[in-house]
């Protein structure tokens, strides 16, 4: 029977590592605690360190986000538009081209705007008063996209002697309110104001 014999192993060198070590911990005989605050405060600044970076790229990278999901400069260039109203003669509808959208103003004669006062709001689809829609009587101001399946409707034309969509045949009256045919709704007014007497600023 075989017997084992272990060796001690004692000609083997163990490498100093001391100088890899803390001063604080060097000491074989000295107490945890005793070196246990400037252990915590060397782990508490590595720490806040590390949140700060981090913070700081996050905050970097969601910036970059949000500004790639804003409009770009020529969309915001026609965020607002101008319009010279003195450009626009009596009884004529002039498109212009407003958040990629057609933008119609019209430049409503006294009969126009006499009969639109006068209709019936139980004979409307969607009840609006003609006072409702205008700042002024004679300008009417509107996103020209049909409220059925968004085509541009035809000016000075339809049953009603406002706008026709050749789509589907809706009818909307002089002050863009659906009068026949399959639109819902009339016909959107965006936001405007008279800056002054001849200028007319939508957006």
């Amino acid at each position: 029977m075989s017997s084992q014999v272990r060796g001690a192993h004692t000609d083997i060198q163990v490498p100093d590592f001391d100088s890899y070590r803390r001063s604080s911990t060097k000491d074989p005989a000295g107490r945890a605690r005793d070196s246990a605050a400037g252990r915590q405060t060397f782990s508490y600044l590595l720490a806040g360190a590390g949140s700060v970076g981090a913070a700081y790229g996050a905050k970097s990278v969601v910036s970059h986000f949000v500004s790639s999901l804003s409009a770009s400069a020529d969309v915001l260039a026609l965020a607002k538009i101008e319009i010279k109203l003195s450009d626009i003669p009596e009884g004529k509808n002039i498109t212009f081209k407003w958040r990629n959208k057609p933008l119609f103003v019209r430049h409503r004669t006294p009969d126009e705007i006499q009969q639109e006062k006068g209709v019936s709001l139980a004979s409307l689809r969607d009840p609006q008063h003609d006072d409702e829609r205008v700042k002024e009587d004679r300008w009417l101001i509107l996103v020209g996209v049909c409220t059925h399946l968004g085509c541009v409707p035809i000016a000075n034309a339809g049953d009603f002697g406002g706008y026709y969509c050749p789509c589907h045949g809706s009818h909307y009256d002089a002050s863009g309110r659906i009068r026949k045919g399959p639109a819902p709704l009339n016909l959107e007014i965006p936001e405007y104001i008279f800056q002054t007497e001849d200028l007319l600023v939508v957006g």
